[in-house]
């Protein structure tokens, strides 16, 4: 099979960066690919996780083994079943520790296509190549705590079902019509609850900029995004929208973001004296106006059915 190996380092120390690459839950707010990760299976040692992934701008998911080794620091992995075209793949990550607080970090991989097609395999060495640059940079800036994150939420009870309020939300391709800070929409679906959603979405001033998301849906709980075209104000958006029914009757519905503010863009987006509490009000004001709009027109939905 084809290796690659791809290295950084790290102003961290080694165990820091190690739990970073073991607690997978927190892999979207840290690897800029991940959309999201479930565990299916759990040991002391060893685990099942299903992960939801871009590659080379397309929607990928499938499902990992991994061999944790604590003790000397040290992350197996191997697709149990790869996704075209991918044949097959797995790997390593390896941290070695330089100094208390230094460390090395190694992403290793071998994989085969799954055609004899040369484009196949030039596709796997492009997307495994720009991955696992973007990957570790990010393991980079979040050990080293440049990583500041913003994270909310906003809730509306419903006098409806859960099936009625996640349709809603679910089937973005009508929110043009439905929702009034909607300009345009764009989505795709080719793999059932996986979707990648592009819009155009109205500001205050009137203006619209466009946001390009990957949605992994799970009926009828939750929906849960990563935005992998974001304003100049961000430079990271992830996002789920939960649905809780309660016995009784009625909804809980949520919407909750997490964002890293792109502070070099501060300055030009809101001028010249704005500082990162400006940036922060700014985008919890501006995204929630839209989730507060949306869990609205939502509620008005399912209530009226």
């Amino acid at each position: 099979m084809p290796t690659t190996e791809h290295e950084i380092t790290v102003a961290a120390p080694a165990d820091d960066v190690y739990r970073l690459i073991a607690d997978v839950e927190n892999w979207p707010q840290v690897f800029g690919p991940t959309v999201h990760v479930e565990y299916v299976e759990r040991g002391a040692r060893s685990e099942r996780i299903r992960i939801w992934a871009t590659a080379n701008g397309t929607a990928k998911t499938w499902t990992s083994r991994r061999d944790l080794d604590p003790g000397g620091l040290r992350v197996d992995f191997r697709q149990e079943v790869s996704q075209p075209p991918v044949g097959g793949m797995g790997g390593a990550w390896v941290i070695e520790e330089r100094s208390e607080k230094d460390s090395r970090v190694r992403l290793l991989h071998d994989f085969h296509p799954a055609s004899d097609d040369p484009a196949d395999l030039a596709w796997i060495e492009r997307a495994v190549d720009h991955n696992s640059r973007a990957e570790l940079a990010a393991l980079k800036d979040h050990a080293e705590g440049a990583a500041s994150l913003l994270s909310f939420d906003d809730t509306v009870e419903i006098d409806g079902s859960a099936r009625d309020v996640y349709d809603f939300v679910n089937q973005a391709q009508l929110w043009r019509d439905r929702l009034p800070h909607v300009a345009r929409v764009s989505l795709d679906e080719q793999t059932p609850g996986l979707q990648v959603l592009e819009m155009d979405t109205r500001t205050k001033d009137g203006s619209t900029h466009t946001t390009r998301s990957v949605r992994v849906c799970q009926p009828h709980d939750r929906i849960v995004y990563k935005q992998i075209q974001v304003p100049a104000l961000m430079s990271l958006h992830t996002g789920q929208w939960l649905f809780t029914e309660h016995p009784a009757g009625g909804v809980t519905a949520t919407s909750r973001h997490t964002v890293r503010i792109n502070e070099g863009n501060i300055a030009q987006v809101l001028g010249a004296d704005a500082g990162l509490d400006d940036a922060r009000r700014f985008v919890r004001d501006a995204l929630g106006t839209n989730s507060r709009a949306t869990l609205g027109h939502a509620k008005a939905y399912a209530e009226g059915r």
